[in-house]
């Protein structure tokens, strides 16, 4: 792969990791309900699970969907179902008080990493950097860019995380928690656009 080809990569992944999509405004929301630390394994299950994903179709999903387009269809339905629901259990989450604690917690590693395999933006991602990345489907390749990918997105969700654990501050009440869950709910929903259209 060429230097210019490298960077082209390196921005295509820092762009597409850092702007906001179903993974981000979890986070966003993990980070305000719950703290940097308790969303630790939430970041790093986004980060090898989506690593995992872009070598498993580098080594032949992308053929399965060029076979079978009807297989395309189907996944995007059922990301838009799961999406749904995750908005509403976002909109649903109950935030402590002193009398009841929230039951209530971020999604564990291998729920986040399980996700990006419903995650419409996740499967644009995977789909358009090894059609434009790797278009030779080579060993070196596929793993070039899934390193690549690897690198930038941990950081780039983390400052999703650190964003939203810096809101707690704003989200003193009980009333102000829940709006800003309705709103992150909203917003999860909102994201579900371009798939849809």
């Amino acid at each position: 792969m060429t230097v210019e080809l490298l960077t082209a990569l390196t921005a295509f992944a820092f762009v597409s990791s850092i702007t906001p999509g179903p993974n981000n405004l979890m986070l966003l929301s993990s980070g305000a309900n719950f703290g940097f630390k308790r969303s630790i394994p939430h970041m790093l299950g986004i980060g090898f699970g989506f690593v995992f994903m872009l070598v498993m179709v580098g080594l032949g999903l992308l053929q399965v969907f060029d076979a079978f387009p009807l297989s395309y269809d189907l996944l995007k339905g059922v990301s838009i179902v799961y999406l749904l629901y995750l908005a509403w259990k976002i909109a649903h989450t109950t935030p402590p008080t002193v009398n009841t604690p929230s039951t209530a917690t971020p999604l564990s590693f291998l729920q986040a990493a399980s996700f990006q395999w419903v995650n419409p933006k996740a499967w644009t991602m995977a789909l358009t950097a090894m059609s434009i990345y790797s278009p030779e489907r080579t060993l070196q390749s596929i793993m070039i860019v899934a390193l690549v990918f690897g690198l930038v997105n941990l950081p780039s969700v983390s400052l999703w995380t650190l964003l939203g654990q810096q809101l707690q501050r704003l989200l003193t009440s009980h009333l102000r928690l829940r709006l800003f869950n309705g709103l992150m709910a909203g917003l999860l929903i909102l994201s579900l656009y371009p798939v849809v259209f």
